[in-house]
């Protein structure tokens, strides 16, 4: 039997057996109330994750367990990436941490500001992210 590793960036600071759920503060766009918790079965997914995310904190890539049923996320999957090549998932439903990926490689700095170019165009044309 095959086991999927999860993945979820964040710059927030987690230990092992916390649990990230739906109802907190986003951790993009307009920063509202999320009512799903992002996650993802490639380490690339999670690496964009965890650069993007708002604060100013250390980013951080954690190993995440599902705790209930989710889907494929929407947001990149309907009309970006159809077929879920990303393999990124939503949950109203809470994940536990169970590791942390310490090592890893994040984007060059020019990808990533071209990215973080992109989704400022996006919120100015008035287009979310993340819904």
């Amino acid at each position: 039997m095959e086991t999927t590793m999860y993945y979820h960036g964040t710059k927030a600071d987690l230990r092992i057996g916390d649990s990230l759920a739906p109802g907190y503060t986003s951790n993009y766009g307009q920063r509202k109330q999320a009512n799903h918790v992002y996650f993802s079965a490639t380490l690339e997914a999670a690496i964009w994750g965890a650069e993007l995310a708002a604060g100013d904190g250390r980013e951080r890539i954690y190993i995440v367990e599902p705790t209930g049923t989710f889907e494929d996320d929407p947001n990149l999957t309907d009309k970006k990436f159809p077929g879920n090549p990303t393999k990124s998932y939503r949950t109203k439903e809470a994940l536990r941490v169970v590791g942390e990926v310490t090592e890893w490689t994040g984007h060059a700095p020019e990808q990533l500001q071209a990215m973080k170019d992109n989704i400022q165009r996006l919120k100015e044309q008035g287009i979310e992210a993340i819904d």
